[in-house]
């Protein structure tokens, strides 16, 4: 048979399929009233099984493998789309209704902000360009940082959260899970580090380098060319030049930033040693009330999936089916759960979308571990 009758024919029975689908969906909305009416639960795993278990059998073993994949498919969309009918009045749709109300048409420009190390850090470098006049308190480390906003001793809190050229700050997604907060804004900073000297040293005089570990590992390729050096890991950059600048020592360098070097008196020996000229770090804004502006397009989730096979295409079937962009998804273990993960998501999305909503509320009412962390802007 030619191919234009053969596409004629996909094309007629596309037609069909497209009219039982609506039907399907319509029925399905129908259920997800009864559901709601009842209190049932809106995932059947035990039904979802014995209907995948008929139409393998119906289509046959050549076509029950893609039989499945299409079923599961379609039992995705259809529990996303009875999720606009089952939660219309959940606990997390109504703070993210009364956020968008109560939320500020601008971020604000004046704000006491908390941030580890002192001065001159990278993350007061952050705050900064987040905010037009920040009052900085610094505190010895990340921990620290979450305690205070949620103290109320800061309104927001800044902290690095990943970098292009050596990844995640996996401290800092360990500590997400442990302290209840949202992300008002983030801002990606570009790092140019320097190896920064007391007013007279010289690069061959030097024998250790001390920095934060994520600025080591940025600057590895400069560190394995030199020879003979000790390297010394500290909590901080802008620390680990104040200790330079404090030092008697005349053999000791620092990986730190310009702004560093002209804060505590040292001298740039090596310039813009990193991996890479394009290396920048994510920084992430904190804060203990959820605030989202206007002009929100990005998303970020802490979730746990079921220890079972395929848990993971699921979810992100999930997010496939409302067409969000998935940019970012970090794993991170579970501590006292061998071989379990939570899983990090960054989004393209907006909570002006009803779908969205609906989606985030279906899976706030899953037994699994959901966080909501924010809708926020990143500049």
């Amino acid at each position: 048979m030619p191919l234009k009758h053969l596409r004629e024919d996909i094309d007629k029975i596309d037609t069909k399929i497209a009219d039982l689908f609506a039907k399907r969906m319509g029925i399905a909305a129908q259920i997800a009233g009864e559901k709601k009416d009842t209190g049932t639960p809106l995932w059947n795993i035990r039904r979802e099984k014995e209907i995948l278990s008929r139409i393998s059998d119906q289509v046959g073993d050549a076509l029950g493998g893609y039989a499945r994949i299409l079923y599961n498919t379609m039992f995705d969309v259809s529990r996303s789309y009875q999720t606009r009918f089952l939660y219309t009045d959940s606990p997390l749709k109504n703070e993210i209704d009364k956020a968008i109300s109560q939320t500020p048409a601008l971020f604000p420009k004046k704000a006491v902000v908390a941030c580890q190390g002192i001065e001159g850090s990278y993350s007061q470098l952050a705050a900064e360009k987040l905010f037009e006049f920040p009052s900085i308190m610094y505190f010895n480390n990340w921990d620290s940082v979450f305690n205070a906003v949620d103290k109320g001793l800061c309104q927001y809190g800044v902290l690095p959260i990943e970098n292009s050229s050596y990844g995640s700050v996996g401290p800092v997604y360990d500590l997400m899970k442990n302290h209840h907060f949202y992300i008002a804004k983030a801002f990606k900073l570009r790092i140019a580090h320097k190896l920064l000297a007391k007013p007279g040293i010289k690069l061959e005089d030097i024998t250790e380098i001390i920095s934060h570990d994520q600025a080591l590992g940025q600057c590895s390729p400069f560190i394995e060319g030199l020879k003979d050096v000790k390297i010394t890991s500290c909590d901080n950059t802008a620390m680990a030049a104040e200790l330079v600048a404090n030092s008697q020592r005349k053999d000791l360098a620092a990986i730190s930033s310009k702004e560093c070097a002209e804060l505590y008196g040292l001298e740039v020996l090596s310039e813009d040693i990193q991996i890479s000229d394009n290396n920048y770090t994510r920084f992430i804004c904190i804060s203990k009330n959820l605030e989202i502006y206007p002009g929100a397009n990005k998303l970020s989730l802490m979730i746990s999936v079921p220890h079972r096979p395929s848990s993971l295409y699921n979810m992100i079937a999930k997010f496939a089916s409302l067409g969000l962009n998935l940019t970012k998804l970090e794993s991170r273990p579970i501590p006292g759960s061998d071989f379990e993960f939570m899983f990090y998501f960054d989004m393209e999305a907006s909570l002006q979308s009803p779908e969205v909503i609906s989606l985030l509320c279906e899976l706030s009412a899953q037994p699994e571990l959901f966080v909501f962390l924010g809708n926020y802007t990143e500049n």
